[in-house]
């Protein structure tokens, strides 16, 4: 059955999510840490990623890929009636097709879901908008969102003390886990989750989202936040938005955004200075218009500066790159070891001269400093990855389950150069180490440790470094490769034993659907600070007038 439900959802591996009664019925099919049970049974009743036992009843093909499976609690009656009914867990998955929103009125399921379903439960109380469930880990003892939706959105934020009095922002957000986010004074309204906005019908879902949010709560920007990304089409929608209402637009860029969430989040006030930010995550576009998303920022509201990153790699074929981890593999080694050296094996039946000649000529090999990229280049190394991903964090979510619980006892090295103003860091070491792992035969789980744990040491000594240089205590952490839970764990660990205190996302997703709460905190933040900068020299003029 789940095989056929794959098949006819064009879902070949990504997890699909299990319903049962109570909390007895999921500790029979997931051991329950602590947290666990508590944010099973939190209100919003999100799908919790849980370890699954192994000697349990669920099937295999439920998480084809070695990792955590989501586990959630009935939470309407109807849910108790055919649990009740059917006497065993429920495998549950959204009312669309593949990439496309959910269907939620009766009268469209027919016609869109044909083939896929074999029948269809109506009800008398007709759906008012779409919102998919939650999702959350526990991580470090307390439960972060990692997908925010029913029952958690739209309850709102509270933005530090000092952005009282801010004027109210549309914030856009980015293409990928896209969600808006609304402010006005210190109230935050992050939407729910609506989708990769690569497909039209979520474009249209987005704009429809949008406008039923400014509706409901009589949301009138006076500006509108966008990614710097001029291909985005968030920022493009964005942008029309803006020239319809004769609105000016706020500029952030990404990776400023997501560790801006962060601090928002944990309550960082504007007048309390810069923090440092390490923001791992796929890509997103630099200052100096390359591909960032392994990035030491200094960061205040206003302003940020690079201070250290991943020393960039070609991504030879573009975006295809980010689909095909043993692409980025090749020019990781290359860059490693040299081309003679790299092992033939890995890449049988690949075109590698046609890549190695593209990297060679910079033809669509655009440089990247992309932490993304480095997890599912280990992952291809060590045989955890597919050719060509089915979803977005496939591989790393193999490499991180073969971590996770497993000692490290030689975490990989990188190299770290101080060139002034920025620290690189070059993981040509820790492709030398993983390489000689693998000729000695030593086991996967071992070496995707160690990768986690070198990864992990390296950015948060380069994070303390700059806080040192900078005599600053705080660090704030962010990017959808912090929702690994062994990395976010190791590097709060390591940066506080030396005595740094961490901001890491809880609410808000560390991913881009935490993105537009960044974005519009930053916004708001320059908003305030012209506002006040006006008032000054108002002041100033007034005393100047007053002496004559």
């Amino acid at each position: 059955m789940v095989s056929e439900l794959r098949r006819r959802k064009h879902r070949p591996s990504k997890p699909l999510a299990i319903m049962v009664a109570d909390l007895d019925a999921a500790a029979a099919l997931c051991p329950l840490a602590p947290g666990d049970a508590a944010a099973l049974g939190d209100p919003a009743a999100p799908i919790v990623l849980l370890e699954r036992r192994q000697d349990g009843p669920l099937a295999a093909g439920l998480a084809p890929v070695p990792g955590r499976i989501g586990l959630m609690l009935a939470y309407t009656p109807l849910h108790h009636l055919l649990l009740n009914r059917v006497g065993r867990p429920l495998v549950m998955t959204s009312a669309n097709r593949a990439n496309a929103p959910q269907v939620f009125r009766d009268d469209e399921a027919a016609p869109i879901l044909a083939g896929i379903v074999d029948g269809i439960l109506g009800h008398d109380r007709p759906i008012a908008r779409r919102l998919e469930d939650g999702v959350v880990r526990v991580v470090g003892g307390r439960a972060r969102v990692m997908r925010r939706g029913r029952g958690q959105a739209p309850r709102p934020f509270d933005l530090p003390e000092d952005f009282a009095g801010a004027p109210p922002v549309l914030a856009i957000g980015g293409d990928l886990k896209s969600a808006a986010c609304l402010t006005h004074g210190r109230k935050a309204l992050l939407t729910h989750h609506l989708g990769e906005l690569d497909a039209p019908a979520v474009e249209d879902e987005f704009a429809d989202a949008i406008a039923d949010y400014e509706s409901v709560f009589s949301h009138v920007p006076v500006a509108v936040a966008l990614d710097l990304h001029p291909d985005y089409r968030a920022t493009r929608f964005g942008t029309r938005y803006a020239e319809a209402r004769g609105l000016p637009v706020v500029g952030v860029q990404h990776h400023h955004a997501h560790i801006a969430a962060a601090m928002a989040e944990n309550g960082w006030r504007r007048d309390a200075g810069p923090v440092v930010g390490i923001a791992l995550d796929g890509l997103g576009l630099g200052a100096d218009g390359t591909a960032w998303g392994a990035e030491i920022l200094l960061c205040d509201y206003l302003t940020f500066r690079r201070r250290g990153r991943l020393r960039p790699i070609p991504l030879a074929g573009g975006d295809s790159a980010s689909r095909e981890p043993w692409r980025v593999l090749l020019a990781h080694l290359d860059a490693a070891v040299g081309a003679n050296a790299v092992p033939q094996e890995l890449f049988a039946g690949k075109p590698i001269a046609t890549l190695r000649a593209m990297i060679a000529r910079q033809v669509n090999a655009p440089l990247a400093s992309s932490a993304g990229r480095l997890f599912d280049a280990m992952a291809a190394l060590l045989g955890l990855a597919p050719d060509r991903l089915s979803f977005e964090g496939e591989a790393a979510m193999a490499l991180e389950a073969h971590a996770e619980g497993r000692e490290a006892p030689a975490p990989y090295p990188f190299a770290m150069t101080d060139n002034g103003d920025l620290l690189d860091l070059d993981p040509a070491p820790l492709w030398r180490a993983a390489l000689a792992d693998r000729a000695a035969k030593v086991g996967i789980e071992t070496c995707a440790a160690n990768f986690h744990a070198g990864v992990a040491i390296a950015f948060a000594d380069a994070a303390a470094h700059v806080a040192r240089a900078e005599g600053l205590h705080h660090v704030a952490l962010s990017g959808g490769v912090f929702q690994n839970g062994v990395l976010l764990e190791a590097v709060t660990a390591r940066l506080a034993s030396a005595g740094y205190t961490v901001m890491a996302p809880a609410d808000v997703p560390a991913n881009d659907g935490g993105l537009a709460f960044g974005q519009a905190a930053v916004a708001a933040a320059r908003i305030l600070a012209d506002i006040e900068s006006a008032h000054v020299e108002t002041g100033h003029a007034l005393s100047a007038s007053a002496g004559k």
